[in-house]
Parts: structure tokens; C-alpha cells; sequence
């Protein structure tokens, strides 16, 4: 163990995901080592998130607007939504070039041992929104995981009361337990538009 800051530096940066205490450490020195300049426009962009960035209003996605630049324009379909669990899915589907509607992000997925519930989920506002808008397909884009396919399937229950609303899931060829964040653009595509209903 380090002394003092250093350590403290390196327990936040190891409560980061997807980082163990090596990479933590790494992390650590390498800032200790940056720039004085390099760092204070880290410290500024670190503060400017945190103040600066907030969720869409009708989809939650990450925006700087009340409403983000996709439910903005105009130009995409509004009859097709497809449902994602975080951000950065809304990312992975938009890198296919695949898909012209819009989305709603749920902000995560059910996972009862985590206390993750429906009730956590934008799955209310979801519903609101289906029977707000003329929404005639619903895409599930959730990760194809333990998580994303209870989310699926929950879904699914909740939505087959919709009279003439489609509801699809993405086509297989995604590697189970992985994340659409990580799938590369032609499989996710073709994930896409081999879609299958349910």
C-alpha cells in the first residue's frame, strides 16, 4: 500500500468498472507523471460532466438538451422504438447504420440479486410512451445475458397488451453473456434486421 493520496487515488480509480487494482495503479502514475496542464483540463472536463450532462427527457439518453439530438430529429421514424438497457447501446445500434428509428433507454436491466427491480427501470415511462405515440414496432435490444433476457422476457409480458403493437427481438448471432456495446457493427446490423417477433 501507498501513502496517503496516492493510495486514495488509486482505491477511487479501482472502483471505476472494468478496472483491477494494476490498471488502478497504472492509472494512478501515469497522472502523477502527466502534465500539470494535461490534468487540470481532466479536472475540467470531470467537473463539467458532472454538471453539464443530463438525460434525455423523453428517451434517456445522454444529452446536454432537454431532449436529445436522435428525439430531436425530425427525420427518424417514430413508429419504431428500440428499447436499450444503458447509453452507450443507443451508441453500438446507431454504428450499424441499420436502424432510422428512435429508442428508450431503460437504464440497466432486472437483477433481482442486485436489487434491481422493475420499479428501478424507465419501464413506466416506456409503457407511457407506447400508448402516448403512434409506436408500431417495438425492437428489445438488451444484452443478450441473464439480465438482458429477464428484462426481455419482462418486457415482453408487459407489452403484449398493446393492440397491434409488433414487439421484435434482436436475431441471434450475438454471443451469449456478452454486450451489444462490444459486438462489432455486421453482426449487430445483421442482429438487427434479421430481428425476430415475439
Amino acid at each position: 500500500m501507498y501513502e496517503g493520496v496516492v493510495q486514495d487515488l488509486i482505491d477511487e480509480l479501482g472502483r471505476l468498472p472494468g478496472i483491477g487494482p494494476k490498471s488502478a495503479q497504472r492509472i494512478a502514475f501515469h497522472l502523477l507523471a502527466t502534465d500539470p496542464a494535461d490534468l487540470a483540463r481532466l479536472q475540467d472536463v470531470l467537473g463539467r460532466v458532472r454538471e453539464g450532462v443530463r438525460f434525455c427527457d423523453t428517451c434517456g439518453n445522454v444529452s446536454e438538451n432537454e431532449r436529445c439530438r436522435i428525439c430531436s430529429d425530425l427525420r427518424r421514424d417514430s413508429s419504431l422504438l428500440c428499447v436499450v438497457e444503458e447509453p452507450k447501446d443507443v451508441l453500438a445500434v446507431e454504428r450499424t447504420r441499420e436502424y432510422r428509428g428512435r429508442y428508450h433507454v431503460l437504464g440497466g436491466a432486472l437483477d433481482p440479486l442486485s436489487g434491481v427491480g422493475p420499479d428501478q427501470l424507465r419501464i413506466r415511462e416506456l409503457l407511457a410512451r407506447i400508448g402516448a405515440e403512434e409506436v408500431s414496432e417495438v425492437i428489445i435490444a438488451t444484452d443478450p445475458n441473464t439480465e438482458g433476457e429477464a428484462t426481455a422476457t419482462y418486457l415482453v409480458r408487459m407489452l403484449r397488451d398493446f393492440p397491434g403493437l409488433t414487439v421484435t427481438r434482436l436475431a441471434s448471432g450475438l454471443p451469449m453473456g456478452g454486450d451489444l456495446e462490444f459486438a462489432d457493427e455486421l453482426t449487430l446490423g445483421r442482429a438487427l434486421s434479421g430481428r425476430r417477433a415475439l
